[in-house]
């Protein structure tokens, strides 16, 4: 009998923990057969573990990039054409942009190939192969090393293998190697960068970021995030600098685009570079999270952009300069709030905790799992304790000086001109000058506005004194204020500090930067602003940095231990590493959620929608004419679903950062949509993924193919794409792409009926 309930229980929480992850995973491709391929394939899926990733024959993972090291894009057309997010290029778009060409308000698309855009330093990356180097890397390491020890080893056999692999590469193509696991296992990817990467097509921002920041992270959703670059290659298809004789990129694949639409229940599959998870953390760095250190970055923020916001309002000018800035502040000022308010709403401490309650109970029953990890759980309370003034102080310091007041990293940065010429004389000096004012100076003073960056600088100062653990952080404050307990007038220290610094002010920087290396460094060092941003510096180096290293170091270390104790405590559950920037896939379905009591979430939204939300005249909600005169007369061409327009649709996807501009693929492995945020109750997947609220939110294709298409006439781009309608048995008539002509100050030409290929259950 006791034998019984015990097997029904294991059944009951094995059956538990499978509902909990039900979409759950961000899982490596070539691990796939051997772990996904069928539950997907039970989920819907209708391809083989070899037609998501070979390295043998083409297959889903060649249409993937690694777009600029920070999104994700995929190619659609065998013209090496790119799709990503619009906020994923915004920075390339924003470049480009002028009061004269504002292709921020106006949107751009190239009607030719020799009408897109170069944009020096982005690149776009493919993963060749992926293999398991854990016996190679681990080679020699032993239980009984501390951290340093078992590191260093490491450090030497990465040494040897990274060799081993770049020995017989072409210069074009690069090794990584990264650690899974917290450091129990190890991959290594070998990869090709092709770094020229040309703008084709974006549209306006009233499309493109609709809703902008009321609506970001947040469902239901009208945003048409996305944007158009194409590959360019050398003669011979590999990659190539810049040049106007390279040719669009061939690629090994392409992913065809879906016009069938979804509907609820429809398999769906992300597959991109997800930049950070902590999945695995405990339930006392869960409750540090949310209670200390999210209320403290969210407040800073939330700070900077009001004043930001406010300037914006009033300016046009201000506002084509801060609208990437403003963008990336709240971004994760935003998630931090969801983040907080999810793991609040469903509990992800107390369901830590149990989880926590089962491990422990599970180690008492096996002696020698006790001995090695029985104290963990606890070292963990002590550990976070111990860190968090610290881990406070630290936040407070980066927030205020490292990234929301502008003028503290350009002064930040004077150190390193002073270090290279102490290091490495007056060349190296000049190197590191035209480094810096070619990668940093030059767009900081053209988007700069120092009356803006002083009122922040005024109000965050202030909540440094008032807020950091340890009040010795803002001594240089108290200095320049002349007080010793409090108080203090911000407002004048930052006025003093900005009206006598060089740093403010472009033409006197530009003279500093024309001096000889010697008095450009005395220049430097005599700087008001540098000399407080250094004594900052100096007094958070002093009290925070070596002890919160400390703590860290022996919180990851134990973090370490704590993942290998939980694959081998519970052996029955699937375990995905956490996320480092590497490509992964998600899968899941299109599915609406409940939010609160009482309300429901459709899983899709339509052009109705937005136009319910419509402000003529407001930068979130404006619209263009064009646009609404399309809705008017329901011109949506073959893109309609049923006579409406979809815009948006959700999934149980576990997607986080690094997945914007990520592909959604059906079951046959056609692009169904672009996958640009995250529900806001459900931000906490990042460290809790609970899927009752946590839904990823994609770009329906139609929706893109629409305003390619109808909106912007660049129907020369849908010519190139591979349009397919899966869900029909068998294909149709091949539908006849729009009439809206091609114009650009020439008459429009007679366009060919486009041959739409019917299913495609396999590649």
């Amino acid at each position: 009998m006791n034998k019984s309930i015990k097997l029904i229980k294991l059944v009951v929480f094995l059956l538990f923990t499978q509902s909990l992850t039900a979409g759950e995973g961000m899982w490596l491709p070539q691990l796939l057969q051997a772990l996904n391929e069928g539950d997907m394939q039970t989920m819907g899926m209708k391809l083989s573990a070899e037609d998501i990733y070979s390295v043998n024959k083409s297959s889903l993972k060649d249409a993937i990039v690694h777009f600029g090291g920070f999104c994700t894009a995929e190619v659609i057309s065998n013209e090496g054409l790119l799709l990503t997010n619009h906020h994923c290029g915004y920075g390339q778009i924003q470049s480009h942009t002028t009061l004269e060409n504002n292709y921020l308000k106006d949107g751009f698309w190239a009607m030719k190939k020799n009408e897109e855009l170069p944009n020096p330093g982005l690149f776009a990356r493919f993963i060749l192969r992926i293999e398991d180097i854990s016996e190679p890397m681990l080679a020699g390491v032993t239980d009984d090393m501390n951290s340093k020890e078992r590191q260093s080893v490491i450090d030497k056999n990465m040494e040897v293998v990274k060799a081993k692999y770049e020995q017989d590469l072409p210069a074009f193509d690069d090794v990584m190697i990264r650690p899974f696991y917290h450091g129990n296992q190890y991959f290594v990817f070998v990869t090709r960068t092709f770094n020229d990467v040309r703008l084709v097509g974006t549209p306006p921002e009233s499309i493109g970021k609709y809703g902008s920041d009321t609506d970001n992270w947040v469902w239901p959703r009208h945003t048409g995030d996305f944007a158009m670059f194409r590959i360019y290659a050398g003669p011979d298809n590999l990659p190539a600098e810049y040049s106007n004789d390279n040719k669009p990129y061939t690629p090994k694949h392409s992913l065809p685009i879906s016009l069938d639409g979804v509907e609820e229940g429809d398999f769906t599959m992300v597959f991109g570079f997800p930049g950070r998870t902590n999945q695995y953390l405990p339930a006392s760095a869960v409750k540090q999270t949310v209670e200390v250190l999210n209320p403290t970055k969210i407040g800073i923020r939330e700070t900077a952009l009001n004043i930001i916001d406010k300037f914006m309002r009033k300016d046009p000018q201000v506002k084509i300069q801060y609208a990437s800035k403003f963008a990336r502040v709240a971004n994760y000022w935003k998630k931090w709030i969801g983040e907080s308010q999810g793991i609040e709403a469903t509990d992800g401490i107390g369901k830590k905790l149990e989880m926590e309650k089962e491990f422990l109970t599970r180690l008492n029953k096996n002696p020698a799992q006790k001995e090695k990890y029985g104290a963990l759980l606890g070292d963990f309370e002590k550990l976070y304790n111990d860190i968090e003034p610290y881990a406070a102080s630290r936040d407070y310091y980066n927030e205020v000086i490292s990234r929301n007041i502008e003028v503290m990293r350009a002064a930040g940065l004077g150190g390193r001109l002073i270090t290279a010429l102490e290091n490495n004389g007056e060349k190296g000096y000049s190197n590191m000058k035209q480094r810096l004012i070619d990668g940093y100076y030059t767009s900081f003073y053209k988007n700069y506005r120092p009356e803006i960056d002083q009122e922040v600088c005024a109000a965050l100062l202030k909540m440094y004194k008032d807020n950091a653990p340890f009040k010795g952080l803002t001594s240089p404050m108290d200095k320049m204020m002349g007080v010793r307990d409090g108080g203090g007038d911000y407002t004048a220290l930052a006025k003093k500090l900005y009206s006598t610094s060089f740093f403010t002010k472009q033409a006197e920087f530009d003279k500093v930067m024309a001096m000889n290396p010697k008095d450009a460094v005395a220049k430097i060092k005599g700087d008001p602003l540098y000399a407080f941003m250094s004594d900052m510096k100096a007094v958070y180096e002093d009290i925070v940095e070596p002890k919160y290293k400390e703590y860290n170091d022996q919180i990851s270390e134990k973090q370490r231990l704590y993942m290998k104790a939980l694959m081998e405590v519970f052996p029955e559950k699937r375990m995905y590493p956490d996320a480092n920037s590497t490509m992964r896939f998600t899968y899941g379905k299109v599915n609406g959620y409940t939010p609160r009591d009482a309300v429901y979430y459709r899983p899709v939204t339509y052009l109705d929608g937005a136009m319910a939300k419509y402000k003529p005249g407001d930068y979130e909600f404006d619209m263009p004419a064009k646009l609404i005169d399309l809705y008017n007369k329901k011109d949506y061409g073959q893109y309609a679903d049923n006579g409406k327009m979809p815009i948006c649709f959700i999934g149980t996807n576990h997607t986080t950062g690094g997945n914007s501009g990520s592909p959604a693929i059906d079951a046959h492995g056609n692009l169904i949509g672009l996958n640009f945020d995250r529900a806001w109750e459900g931000t906490m997947s990042d460290i809790n993924y609970d899927p009752s609220i946590c839904r990823n939110i994609m770009v329906d294709a139609r929706y893109i193919l629409f305003i390619v298409d109808k909106f912007a006439g660049a129907s020369h781009l849908i010519y190139e794409m591979n349009l397919v309608n899966p869900k029909r048995m068998p294909a149709p008539t091949p539908p006849i792409i729009s009439k809206t002509p091609i114009t650009k100050g020439k008459k429009s030409k007679k366009k060919k009926k486009m041959k739409v290929k019917g299913p495609n259950p396999k590649m």
